[in-house]
């Protein structure tokens, strides 16, 4: 692909996401990075283009619909990767996605929406297997702290002679808001499952992203909702967790990533997320309130939209377009804690922390750091090529880019 025309394309680039990953980019992108920003308006791109100074000199803009299979094939053919933040993209994202696997194009989202994943593998990975692309979806805060946790104690179990993975638990801590897209996307999955039922049961499935269902483990149920003590997390922590509402889609990423190694975290792999609430005197309620909000939610929100109930969710729904702003994102943060212990009995941990918003500051610097590994990193990444994750695509490369750019990544052990 170097004799493409671009290294990388920032699709959606005027949309609040792609806003933040384009000023990233501007900042980090190595000098003579062949980048362009592609959306719908040449206005607002051109507008976009000349709020990024000295970073973005050179780049150049590309009008292209996501409705228009024929931009969306002349876009990918012009580029050695395409970086996407048009969702949600079970309505936007299928024919990009398509176009580049059928042209060798590597890919990378922010899809938190397993209904979309799903089908993507199942139209588009032998394709983009035989062409040589990587379709790697969840490249931000959805799934890539989960992903890299577990994939890097994966590894550090294998170089301590440690054994497998077993039960293992993400505790996730943070401060952050909320965009009217990723809320959008919530909604339009509700829709989906509202109208063919059939649909639900793919999202409750924990294997649901899997590369081969007949061969996954029978572990038992698997589900996401929690109440609990820290303490049973792991014997040092203390207070309460609690649903983390991340957990659905990040949880069937993690379990695809190690499928497409050949079950290479161990057959006896448990894996579940969670939310740290403290242990403050309110802590447990918090928890409780939030895991009773989140059931009743999994459970009614497919009722709920469709009818007098969809028209009443888009009215009090932050607009797509929408989300925190410049302070509150500064003063966002998260610190993703992952417990594992192995086949040996030995207990390990790796955490993966930044700071700022975790859903728009820091999800545009793993998104922009995976398109810039995806386009410049060659030979240092792994050889698949298919619908991927961003452990099975980008692995080490991706990791020693988020250190340097400043996050906090590692693995220990934690104890026998």
């Amino acid at each position: 692909m170097s004799g493409r025309e671009f290294d990388l394309v920032l699709f959606g680039a005027t949309g609040f996401v792609g806003a933040l990953t384009a000023g990233y980019l501007a900042r980090a992108a190595p000098a003579g990075t062949r980048i362009a920003l592609a959306g719908r308006s040449s206005g607002k791109l051109d507008a976009l283009l000349r709020t990024l100074g000295d970073g973005a000199a050179g780049w150049r803009t590309i009008v292209a619909d996501a409705g228009s299979p024929a931009d969306m094939a002349a876009m990918a053919e012009r580029t050695t990767v395409v970086v996407t933040t048009v969702g949600p993209y079970a309505r936007y994202g299928l024919p990009l996605a398509e176009a580049c696997a059928g042209a060798g194009t590597h890919y990378a989202d922010l899809t938190g929406e397993p209904l979309f994943v799903r089908e993507c593998v199942d139209r588009f990975h032998d394709v983009a297997a035989r062409s040589g692309a990587k379709i790697v979806n969840s490249c931000g805060f959805d799934s890539v702290p989960s992903d890299l946790n577990a994939y890097l104690l994966h590894r550090r179990l294998a170089d301590d002679d440690a054994g497998l993975m077993t039960d293992t638990t993400l505790v996730a801590a943070l401060k952050g808001g909320m965009s009217g897209g990723t809320v959008d996307s919530g909604i339009t999955q509700m829709e989906a499952v509202a109208t063919d039922r059939s649909l639900g049961r793919v999202v409750a499935d924990p294997y649901a992203l899997s590369p081969d269902r007949g061969r996954e483990p029978d572990l038992g149920a698997q589900k996401d909702h929690a109440l609990r003590r820290a303490g049973t997390v792991d014997p040092g922590l203390s207070g309460w967790v609690t649903t983390f509402v991340m957990a659905s889609h990040n949880t069937k990423i993690v379990r695809r990533s190690t499928a497409l190694l050949d079950w290479a975290y161990g057959r006896d792999f448990r894996y579940r997320e969670v939310m740290y609430t403290g242990r403050s005197p309110a802590a447990p309620a918090v928890a409780a309130g939030v895991a009773v909000a989140l059931a009743a939610f999994q459970a009614l929100g497919p009722l709920v939209a469709r009818g007098p109930g969809l028209r009443l969710l888009r009215r009090v729904a932050p607009a797509p377009g929408t989300g925190p702003d410049e302070r509150s994102r500064a003063n966002g943060h998260f610190t993703m804690t992952t417990f594992t212990r192995s086949t040996t009995g030995a207990r390990y941990r790796a955490v993966f922390a930044a700071k700022g918003d975790p859903g728009y500051q820091a999800t545009a610097v793993m998104l922009g750091e995976s398109g810039l590994a995806l386009a410049l990193d060659g030979e240092r990444l792994p050889a698949a090529a298919g619908v991927l994750t961003p452990a099975t695509a980008m692995a080490d490369a991706l990791t020693g880019r988020l250190r340097a750019a400043g996050f906090t990544i590692t693995t220990e052990r934690a104890g026998a």
